[in-house]
């Protein structure tokens, strides 16, 4: 391939989001960070060599403005990776419905967001590949996280039907499933008991590091990954097994 690929990452601000936009860009691509904290886009997309934006994956509107800017710049988009997310813990019998709203506006509409902006952009163009980034939590369900798990687990059934819907057009797409990973989000999340109760139980005793997260994102993004489309990968260090 003699040209740069460009390639979207949601929610690259930080953590996960950061790590993959370092890798894709060590990989050769073009890299645009996109987050809803727009000083972290920025920083992100300068350390990168890339671009950084901001975008709101809850909002349409700051979806498409977003594409319609990479497009305009770019001229195509080679890779979309959908890793923007957020969640509170509690049991769901206690849970705000309020809180359900930007769970699932942020986890799943934010994947049907920029898929429906990006996809007739690969049609187009004749190919592309699409990474989302679901969580093991909708695999498996994740004591806590109710809602959090209902909307990854609707990433995961919506990846496996737009990569039957999308292959005749050259479009791959596929789904990582991290498992406890070592990032702010899990920090706010629970305590010192939590993070030693699942080392234990992982069989590589740690937590995954972003870039672990990152290079398996990596390799499904890269020409390497073209014949694979509609799969789910677990990158838990064994803690879930399929």
């Amino acid at each position: 391939m003699d040209f740069a690929r460009i390639a979207i990452v949601t929610g690259a601000g930080r953590g996960i989001g950061r790590a993959i936009a370092e890798r894709l860009a060590a990989d050769g691509c073009t890299v645009v960070a996109t987050d809803v904290d727009e000083a972290t886009a920025s920083e992100t997309g300068e350390v990168v060599g890339g671009v950084g934006m901001r975008a709101d994956v809850a909002d349409r509107e700051s979806v498409a403005s977003m594409v319609e800017q990479v497009r305009e710049r770019f001229g195509r988009v080679d890779v979309l990776v959908n890793n923007a997310g957020w969640d509170v813990a509690g049991p769901f019998v206690d849970s705000d419905p309020e809180v359900w709203d930007r769970i699932v506006k942020i986890n799943l509409y934010g994947v049907l967001h920029t898929c429906k902006a990006v996809l007739p952009l690969m049609i187009a163009q004749g190919g592309g590949t699409v990474v989302n980034v679901a969580s093991d939590a909708g695999r498996v369900g994740s004591s806590g996280e109710a809602v959090y798990s209902a909307a990854k687990g609707g990433v995961i059934a919506f990846t496996k039907t737009i990569a039957r819907e999308s292959a005749r057009h050259g479009i791959n797409a596929n789904c990582v499933c991290p498992g406890p990973t070592d990032t702010a989000l899990f920090a706010s999340m629970g305590g010192e008991r939590l993070r030693e109760s699942l080392v234990k139980a992982i069989p590589f005793r740690r937590l995954a590091q972003p870039s672990d997260l990152a290079a398996t994102v990596a390799f499904l993004a890269s020409p390497d990954a073209a014949y694979l489309t509609g799969q789910t990968v677990s990158v838990s260090g064994g803690l879930t097994m399929s």
